[in-house]
């Protein structure tokens, strides 16, 4: 509950439009009602072949009988408290007159009586008011042929009809609008979380169930919002207005009618239950489905290389398969739900359809002594009771079938609000500092690391960084350098507060990172990452990304430092040139360089280049390498690689070495030449691999 709670929240700015749908839904519910109330009139005029103006009158006489009779039982009253009040005070006020002193010393039964026959005589004659305003207003022009008069009641039940329909659409056009506003407020919501959320976290929810949850749980969501706006709504109101109908007939047979309402509590209670819990399982299942096919189209190349297709297309088959048994368990409850509620339905309408036949063909008002009618009925009148509990019955059939949805939605808008609520493990402090004037050093302080522990991960994670400590002065190159695993581009990565340490800080001077804007804090950091993300746009805009506000000539100006001029103007539009979903119209070596003129862009103190040059040609190396030995002087700049080759130490201050989560040795090339055995190693490695 706390879930649609939240859900409705996001409706608030919408409930102008919310109320004036409930009008209609009102309206709805009224001519739904009126509609069934017109079977009354259909067996009055077809079967029982009576005139409706022979039947008002009828009505008139029996109400003014009544009236009259309940006028003649007050008197009746009166005299009897005047005379038990004489007996008891003989001095008492003249006969006929009653005064307060004989009401306060009347009997309790006769002052009870007394009340009781003054309600019913002013019933009555609200009754008959009423109908001598409808024999005045309406019966005069109703037609005397009971053909004529079945004619127009049928006319008039197919006008009601239609401005019901009218007040259906208009109903659901209003709904469909605020729920449409609502989906697209809650997805803009959940958007700005996951952007807000750090690296790490956004890794370990993964792609495909963010794509999930996007989609698939949002479209269960929009589909629930619907019905929780339409139907949910409409229909109980219009078993409420056929029950008022109803009550205004017989309520005691009405009331009878409920009996099986706890039972039918009960069964959607335990449907309910289990729904939701299958809800949830189908849609972790629809979240597989979509990282396998994530998983498949990205690595296509591979597919094909190694002819996978079949391995792929029967995990595909497997996860459809598994999504197939939860979704058909849905099913099954959802089918046994309307075939249930519709029998618990007729045997509530039996319960009191019954009772009432037995008062019509026998022509009582009790059974075994209980008063179940306040006058004799006849068909008529039963036959409209009928179609009121019907009236009843069909919306509770309608809303049994939208149960199952409707269980959906909470199951999707669980996962929704899942990451909506997940807290982001990068946090700001709570009174940022701004970034130092100027860079002095960056100070890596007994920093400890592990990764998170991902979801679906049942090992436990190893320390990636222990104990390391490391200072550098601004204005340094220094070249980090390591096994796979080392550790090296986790501990870089702490500087842009990708993920922040267990333990330890790291100091942008003497300011704890923690300490500073995160803007601010990335806003003087450049990375260059290993796999290079471009944008489906033009060269020009990928560039620009690094600053927004950045003029044509200052992006030329980078794009020729960074080589991009060399082949952008080779290209048709030259830096207009779309680079395509992920930057597949370009080589590996393009895409490098653009996104190193991405990161001078922004001027940055820090650079961070990550694996830069490890997949791509050897030109494209050397003419990065160029551009960094211009644009690196005056800034702090960190090189993660596993390739030390003469052009970076042309212009590397130092060289960190890395191993076992451990800073090793530290210092210019030629000592650790001599010194460093794991940099030896690295090396020889080196060596080999360019021999072979």
């Amino acid at each position: 509950m706390n879930h649609i709670t939240r859900i409705l929240s996001y409706a608030w700015p919408f409930r102008r439009r919310l109320v004036v749908s409930f009008f209609f839904a009102l309206l709805v519910a009224l001519l739904w009602g009126a509609n069934l109330s017109v079977t009354f009139l259909v067996v009055k005029v077809l079967l029982q072949g009576e005139s409706l103006s022979g039947y008002v009158q009828k009505e008139i006489s029996l109400t003014e009988e009544l009236i009259q009779e309940k006028q003649d039982a007050l008197k009746d009253i009166s005299r009897a408290i005047h005379s038990q009040n004489l007996e008891a005070q003989p001095d008492n006020s003249a006969e006929g007159e009653i005064t307060q002193t004989d009401l306060a010393a009347a009997p309790v039964n006769l002052l009870s009586d007394q009340s009781r026959q003054q309600r019913k005589l002013s019933n009555a004659s609200r009754k008959l008011l009423a109908l001598k305003w409808i024999q005045s207003t309406i019966i005069t022009r109703i037609p005397d042929d009971q053909f004529d008069t079945f004619a127009l009641i049928l006319g008039l039940l197919l006008l009601t009809t239609l401005v019901k329909g009218l007040c259906i659409f208009t109903q659901d056009v209003l709904v469909g609008g605020v729920v449409e506003l609502v989906t697209m407020s809650v997805r803009k919501e959940c958007f700005r979380k996951v952007l807000d959320l750090d690296y790490q976290s956004i890794s370990d929810e993964g792609t495909a169930s963010l794509m999930s949850r996007f989609t698939f749980d949002m479209q269960q969501l929009s589909q629930g919002l619907t019905l929780m706006g339409g139907k949910i709504i409409r229909e109980p109101l219009k078993a409420l207005a056929c029950m008022i109908f109803a009550f205004m007939v017989n309520w005691r047979l009405t009331l009878l009618s409920f009996v099986f309402a706890p039972l039918i509590a009960i069964v959607f209670y335990k449907i309910g239950k289990t729904l939701k819990h299958a809800s949830q399982k189908m849609m972790e299942s629809m979240s597989r489905i979509y990282k396998t096919l994530e998983e498949s189209f990205e690595s296509s190349k591979v597919i094909i290389a190694f002819n996978g297709a079949r391995k792929h297309r029967s995990r595909f088959h497997h996860e459809n398969k598994e999504y197939f048994k939860k979704a058909l368990s849905i099913v099954r409850i959802d089918s046994l739900t309307s075939p249930t509620t519709e029998m618990l339905g007729l045997m509530a309408i039996f319960i009191a359809l019954i009772p009432g036949s037995y008062l019509v063909l026998r022509g009582k008002t009790e059974i075994w002594g209980i008063q179940l009618a306040s006058a004799p009925m006849d068909i008529a009148t039963l036959s409209m009771m009928y179609a009121l509990l019907a009236g009843i019955s069909d919306p509770a059939r309608k809303m049994s079938s939208v149960y199952s949805k409707l269980k959906k939605t909470i199951a999707a808008a669980e996962r929704i609000f899942s990451v909506i609520d997940r807290e982001t493990l990068v946090k700001e402090a709570d009174a940022p500092q701004r970034f130092p004037q100027k860079l002095e050093s960056v100070h890596f302080k007994k920093i400890d690391f592990t990764y998170a522990q991902r979801k679906e991960s049942t090992r436990n994670n190893e320390p990636i960084l222990d104990g390391v400590n490391l200072e550098i002065s601004a204005g340094e190159v220094v070249l980090v350098v390591g096994e796979n695993g080392s550790g090296k581009s986790t501990l870089v990565n702490l500087l842009p507060r990708f993920y922040d340490p267990d333990k330890g800080s790291v100091f942008i001077n003497e300011i704890d990172a923690r300490d500073i804007r995160l803007r601010d804090l990335r806003n003087h950091i450049g990375v260059v990452s290993q796999e290079t993300m471009l944008f489906d746009d033009s060269i020009l805009e990928n560039i620009r990304y690094g600053r927004p506000n950045a003029t044509r000539l200052e992006i030329e100006a980078v794009a020729r430092k960074a080589h991009v001029l060399q082949f952008a103007e080779q290209l048709p539009g030259g830096l207009q040139y779309d680079v395509g979903e992920r930057g597949q119209e370009l080589s590996g070596g393009q895409r490098q360089r653009i996104a190193l003129a991405r990161a001078i862009l922004r001027n940055p103190e820090i650079l961070i280049l990550d694996e830069a040059t490890s997949a791509i040609d050897s030109q494209s190396e050397i003419l990065i390498h160029k551009a960094l030995k211009e644009f690196a002087p005056g800034r702090t700049v960190f090189i993660i690689t596993h390739s030390v080759g003469q052009s970076l130490l042309e212009f590397a201050t130092r060289i960190v070495v890395m191993d076992s989560g451990k800073v090793v040795a530290t210092g210019p090339h030629h000592t650790l030449v001599e010194t460093c055995p794991q940099y030896q190693n690295l090396l020889s490695a080196q060596v080999r691999q360019r021999s072979a």
